[in-house]
């Protein structure tokens, strides 16, 4: 696997694709993002699956919720 992979992702808050870099060297990550088009913070988590290769990003916006 790349240490290094640009990936898109749509912003959960106006639907504009912008594109992240992700690191896989640093395992797996909790981090925040900008939009470009509408300035609101997106939630990204990376994690990275081992067993298939393979780094799975998980966006949403920051308001949500989580219990």
């Amino acid at each position: 696997m790349k240490d290094y992979i640009e990936k898109m992702i749509t912003c959960p808050t106006c639907g504009h694709h912008t594109p992240i870099q992700m690191d896989a060297s640093n395992g797996d990550q909790d981090f925040y993002e900008d939009c470009r088009a509408c300035c609101s913070p997106i939630h990204c988590r990376l994690h990275i699956d081992e067993a298939n290769d393979k780094l799975v990003a998980f966006v949403d916006a920051d308001d949500e919720q989580f219990f």
